[in-house]
């Protein structure tokens, strides 16, 4: 699908996008060959294609909201930058 450049200065226009002639041409040319390379996918043959999402097998990880005994405090501030009296120590922000 070839764009024409009244397509592209439209597109152009939706996007608050001031192009110079030059610059038209050259994404009549980009463009067309995005829209180009879209319609050769779509012309493939996917039927016998399971749909996919994700390249990977992704699984929720997500556990049951339980109550369990917590860290103790030693080990959680074990990496600290800063504590004091056993808490976190941040910089004041306001």
């Amino acid at each position: 699908m070839k764009l024409s450049r009244e397509e592209v200065e439209h597109v152009a226009i939706l996007a608050r996008l001031a192009l110079s002639e030059e610059e038209k041409e050259q994404f009549r040319a980009q463009l067309s060959s995005v829209l180009e390379y879209a319609e050769m996918i779509n012309r493939l043959d996917t039927a016998h294609v399971e749909p996919t999402y994700h390249v990977l097998p992704l699984q929720n990880v997500s556990r049951p909201d339980e109550a369990r005994e917590s860290l103790p405090r030693e080990e959680v501030l074990g990496n600290a930058p800063e504590r004091e009296a056993g808490y976190f120590k941040v910089p004041r922000i306001i």
